[in-house]
């Protein structure tokens, strides 16, 4: 659970992705327009922890490139309905500011009317998948809400990224993620829809050992990386991430709303002495593969 007095940490940052790590695309990586960005970081650092990189769109996104990340995923979501919309333009805006290099996904709020459209129109935009956050969104994984967006991803052929894992959780929410989060609802949804690709942030923490069960069992089925290979969070059901089904692992880092340095998990990974191919998995071959990245490899 999250706490008011997780620690930030000053730690050393590295000026350039770690000597020898393949080719990185970070999967996961926030935006938002400035009012909604500053509100954000004012949610954290009341409580949960110091976000360390307090930068606009602009900014983070070369600053990734800069430090020789090769490719940025780019993830919104709509907290109350009405917004999806305005997200998606903004979208737009930076992934045709940085054409190429960021690749981004929509948002739409559970329930809202006219989802279906609004995704619709997104993508017709250009827009890849969605991005929805259970914690955020206060959505039940199997309502008919959700079956509408489910249905859409899975007609346009565009891949979802749901944090639905139950953990970090914050008393702060308007609804228990776990009451609406687990994993055997996901496994509804992946039966339910078997041709939607599906990515759940943070390796589904804490349900950790469940859903690496599901990605040994469905082909649909990713998890990425963000912040639990860093040693921040406490948790006891740790499992080596060598004894994962590594083709369905992807790097994500959550920047820039990180209490360390950018490259901490980078370092990680560097150091768990995986094999080259093993990183190229995690680094961007599953990453390009789940979005459909082959410009960017």
């Amino acid at each position: 659970m999250l706490h008011t007095d997780l620690p930030s940490f000053n730690d050393a940052e590295g000026s350039f992705i770690p000597d020898g790590l393949p080719t990185v695309i970070d999967s996961h990586v926030h935006i938002f327009p400035g009012k909604i960005f500053s509100s954000v970081w004012s949610w954290f650092d009341q409580y949960a922890w110091k976000i360390r990189y307090q930068m606009d769109t602009s900014l983070l996104i070369n600053y990734l490139l800069d430090h020789g990340v090769s490719h940025v995923v780019a993830l919104q979501y709509a907290h109350k309905p009405g917004i999806s919309e305005g997200l998606n333009a903004y979208m737009v805006k930076k992934c045709n500011e940085f054409k190429g290099r960021v690749t981004g996904m929509a948002t739409v709020f559970p329930g809202e009317p006219s989802a279906d459209q609004i995704l619709l129109k997104a993508f017709s935009d250009g827009l890849k998948g969605v991005k929805l956050h259970a914690h955020v969104q206060c959505f039940d994984m199997n309502s008919p809400d959700m079956d509408v967006i489910y249905d859409i991803c899975e007609k346009e052929n565009k891949p979802m990224v749901m944090h639905v894992g139950r953990e970090p959780k914050s008393e702060e929410y308007a609804c228990d993620p776990y009451a609406i989060c687990r994993a055997d609802k996901l496994e509804a949804v992946l039966n339910n829809f078997p041709k939607l690709n599906i990515c759940v942030p943070h390796l589904g923490f804490d349900e950790i050992a469940a859903y690496k069960d599901l990605i040994e069992k469905y082909d649909t089925l990713w998890l990425d990386t963000a912040m639990v290979l860093t040693d921040y969070f406490p948790y006891d059901n740790r499992i080596g991430l060598e004894n994962y089904r590594i083709d369905r692992i992807m790097y994500g880092s959550d920047f820039p709303n990180i209490p360390y340095a950018w490259d901490r998990e980078l370092m990680w990974l560097k150091n768990a002495l995986f094999s080259f191919e093993d990183l190229e998995q995690i680094l961007y071959k599953s990453a390009a593969r789940f979005f459909n990245l082959s410009q960017a490899v």
